[in-house]
């Protein structure tokens, strides 16, 4: 078991009592990243994309406002996937059951498109990384479900394309999953990193089966046990914890 498997152990239990998001501050192959762990079967895991009023929310903190006139408060959050100049989702959208965008299964330009790619995909009491092709043949009941690329973990292996030596680097976010659906693993890396470390962060230290990209450049994390609020352009669709507000 990796140390992050067995600090998890811990953690967990802690998360579960208070109802929030577990995140430390680690270092992996001489990068630091930022790793935030949730209970799929406990706490509450939400996407979203537009206010009642069909606006884009765009900041973590517009999501927050909206939870709190309904009596909840955002805990936890991160950007959820590539979007268009619009905001729009490029891939295969759902949110509170409702298909906002297909499933895209093709390659094509960018990252979205450097096959396989993967959704992440919400269900009551368990939350998943499919590779895409996967995800259409078992077409699982999300509740919300986010597309995005590339997969950085395919069933333990990394994604065939990424090389150790790899020049692109970029501040990289995105999410990996247990095989039972029960360890939700989000993580952002607080200095620029190739595809390929970012890849074997999940595979040898979060240690999850399936991991998936969500974006470069504009990954943000809303963090407020460790003061992060990040802010810049809008953003497209976003993930978060949600709990009854005090």
């Amino acid at each position: 078991m990796t140390r992050f498997g067995c600090m998890a152990l811990f953690f967990c239990a802690t998360a579960s009592a208070l109802g929030a998001a577990v995140c430390e501050e680690i270092t992996h192959d001489g990068a630091q990243y930022t790793i935030c762990e949730i209970d799929a079967v406990t706490q509450q895991l939400d996407l979203f994309l537009r206010d009642d009023a069909g606006e884009i929310f765009g900041q973590f903190t517009s999501v927050d406002r909206a939870l709190s006139e309904r009596g909840e408060k955002l805990v936890f959050a991160m950007n959820a996937g590539m979007y268009h100049d619009d905001r729009s989702p490029v891939g295969h959208y759902v949110e509170n059951g409702e298909e906002i965008m297909r499933v895209i299964p093709n390659a094509g330009p960018g990252n979205f498109g450097l096959l396989p790619n993967g959704v992440l995909c919400v269900r009551e009491g368990r939350t998943d990384v499919f590779e895409t092709l996967t995800y259409i043949d078992e077409a699982p009941a999300c509740k919300h479900a986010t597309q995005s690329g590339p997969m950085l973990v395919i069933n333990g292996a990394l994604h065939p394309r990424f090389l150790a030596d790899g020049t692109s680097l970029n501040i990289r976010n995105g999410v990996g999953t247990s095989a039972d659906g029960q360890r939700v693993v989000f993580a952002i890396s607080d200095q620029p990193v190739n595809f390929h470390s970012f890849g074997t962060l999940f595979r040898d230290y979060i240690d999850v089966p399936n991991a998936l990209y969500f974006d470069g450049k504009v990954s943000r994390l809303y963090a407020p046990d460790l003061g992060r609020r990040d802010f810049g352009f809008a953003l497209g669709p976003i993930i978060g914890v949600v709990e009854p507000a005090d």
